[in-house]
């Protein structure tokens, strides 16, 4: 049985089935989830069956598609309801989103009643009310609990108390410290599940957030403490008439089997934004639907084809992260599109690199604000030089404006996408000038995924993973670019932050004692200082210092180990080491002569 058959479970349901378990049970309840994951289900409707055994069948009823209620998970045993059963299926079940709160309802708490002693308070900045304080704090502790124990101590239990306080935060009117918390347990699920998709360092950022917006709730105010906050919901707000002109189309494939497409379109004004359609199905769905009509109005162009044209809409809505609505308000027709090179589509290409590159990098931080909006593409005109290997491979090396060198990658490497042929093709072509579009990639060098380009010899454009390149596209040959092997370049290039990093990555699997056994990091420490990076020798040093403490009551006996302590090292070591690497990247992007 794979978690994608059972139907999504709300966290308070499992967080209450676990914890009316006894204390017996719950040391079984890991051992239950394994078991019950390897048995055979069936679904009927609204009800999933999951057969226990020969002769005990539990159901899980989920109208509308979620479990919303603890008596909609039901079981045949004996034991039933105090059996173990139920508590393992809802363990077993992916995390339902949150669902929405009612437009009416205010999103978020009203502040404190200023105090009469106080003449001054009532001009203060708002603050958080010791409800959410207190949801604050238990989420707080429930993420140091994951740090102490590590995804391989993080079981039922661990996650069970994070998504009780995931809901408590929600009702508290904290959305975004709960949306981390839930994001923590789906990651540890699937780490504990073998999921191939899973990387460690999506779990060391979904920690990071969780403790860092936990532990600011406390100390923010007034926009700072709306931004904690977070919103509940991401709505399409109203944009007027606008005149959009296409750029590119990609085809988006995610590791959760979900395929479509995204089509980017830009304003008058420069603005960019998306019309996508994505939907389970993977990469078949993902090449299927760019050839399918937009969902937008009446336009009866497919997403290739708006990659190239214009739409004039009226009543649009478009979301934070530039997404237009297609509610039924909605009006669009088909309009002359622009070259890349006609206004108002040339102007992208008209900022310098590095003003493109630092926009980008705040959109593509991994602790951006959720509702900063922005773009993390790039819009260079290119030189290209050929290919060269490095560590992780081949990539295309292109030169920019300043003279400036960056390194092109493929978006997706499915072999079902032209992404990894075109890129082959165009590495066939040393001295071909492009207009490119890219994704930044964040690195101690400049590095973009490439995406879209103008056709190396005639009119138009190309979409890399959807359009295929011939070599009868390409100029004729040049004179062969001999590169070496391409080595780091950029002011950080051997920065030693890596040796901080790892530590807080190292972290996560094993938790806080496996760090503690990991042995002096004198040289360690001495590397990074002569490296002038003092703040990070300091924290490595405080954070095995941290890990490897405990101490003892007078009769000998080991005390607890200060999780609040460690985890505030350790969130201070992950926030340190990213914004740092995201500075580094920002200067890889500076003009050569400017550094």
């Amino acid at each position: 049985m794979t978690v994608d058959r059972l139907p999504p479970v709300a966290p308070e349901v499992t967080a209450t089935l676990v914890e009316d378990l006894s204390p017996r049970l719950r040391k079984r309840l890991d051992a239950a989830v394994t078991k019950l994951g390897a048995r055979p289900t069936h679904r009927d409707g609204d009800t999933v069956t999951i057969a226990v055994d020969d002769e005990t069948e539990l159901r899980l009823h989920a109208p509308g598609g979620v479990v919303a209620t603890v008596d909609a998970i039901t079981c045949g045993c004996l034991l039933a309801p105090a059996c173990v059963h139920r508590a393992a299926a809802a363990c077993a079940a992916p995390t339902a989103d949150p669902a929405p709160e009612p437009a009416d309802r205010p999103s978020r708490a009203a502040p404190e009643p200023a105090s009469a002693t106080d003449p001054g308070s009532a001009s203060s900045p708002e603050v958080a009310s010791p409800a959410q304080r207190a949801a604050a704090d238990a989420l707080w502790s429930a993420g140091a609990a994951v740090l102490e124990a590590g995804v391989d101590g993080a079981g039922a239990v661990t996650r069970s108390t994070l998504l009780r306080a995931a809901h408590t935060a929600r009702l508290r009117h904290l959305p975004r410290a709960a949306g981390a918390a839930l994001s923590v347990v789906t990651l540890l699920r699937a780490a504990r599940a073998g999921d191939p998709s899973y990387r460690t360092a999506d779990l060391v950022t979904a920690l990071a957030e969780l403790l860092g917006t936990a532990h600011r709730v406390g100390t923010a105010s007034g926009a700072e403490l709306a931004a904690v906050r977070g919103a509940a919901r991401r709505p399409y707000s109203p944009d007027g008439s606008l005149r959009l002109y296409g750029l590119f189309t990609e085809p988006v494939v995610t590791d959760s089997g979900h395929g479509g497409v995204r089509t980017w379109v830009a304003g008058s004004d420069g603005r960019l934004c998306t019309v996508g359609d994505v939907a389970p199905g993977g990469v078949g769905r993902a090449l299927g639907v760019a050839d399918r009509a937009v969902r937008l109005g009446d336009s009866a162009l497919t997403h290739r084809e708006l990659g190239r044209a214009g739409l004039a809409v009226s009543g649009a809505t478009v979301s934070p992260d530039g997404r237009l609505g297609a509610g039924k308000g909605v009006k669009a027709v088909t309009a002359r599109g622009a070259a890349w090179t006609e206004p108002p589509l040339a102007a992208l290409w008209e900022t310098p690199p590095a003003e493109q590159a630092a926009r980008a990098l705040r959109s593509a931080s991994r602790y951006a604000d959720p509702d900063g909006g922005g773009s993390d593409l790039l819009f260079l005109d290119v030189e290209l030089l050929g290919a060269v290997r490095e560590s992780g491979g081949t990539c295309l090396l292109a030169r920019c404006e300043g003279g400036m060198c960056v390194r092109l990658t493929v978006a997706d490497d499915d072999p079902a996408l032209a992404h990894r042929d075109n890129l082959t093709l165009l590495a066939a072509a040393p001295g071909a000038r492009l207009r490119i579009i890219g994704r930044l990639v964040p690195a101690l060098h400049p590095r973009l995924t490439l995406l879209a380009c103008s056709h190396p010899t005639g009119e138009g454009t190309i979409d890399l993973g959807l359009d295929r390149l011939r070599c009868a596209d390409l100029p004729d040959p040049a004179a062969p670019v001999h590169l070496a092997p391409l080595q780091p370049e950029g002011s950080g290039a051997h920065s030693p932050l890596y040796l901080l990093e790892r530590r807080v990555e190292q972290t996560v699997p094993a938790g806080r004692a496996a760090l503690g056994m990991l042995g002096d990091v004198t040289a360690e420490t001495r590397r990074m200082r002569r490296a002038g990076l003092p703040t990070a020798a300091g924290l490595l040093t405080a954070l095995c210092t941290s890990a490897a403490q405990r101490d003892r009551d007078l009769f000998g006996r080991l005390l607890p180990a200060d999780t609040d302590g460690f985890a505030t090292y350790w969130l201070a070591a992950a926030r340190y080491t990213a914004d740092v690497a995201e500075s580094l990247c920002a200067a890889a992007w500076q003009p050569t002569q400017a550094r």
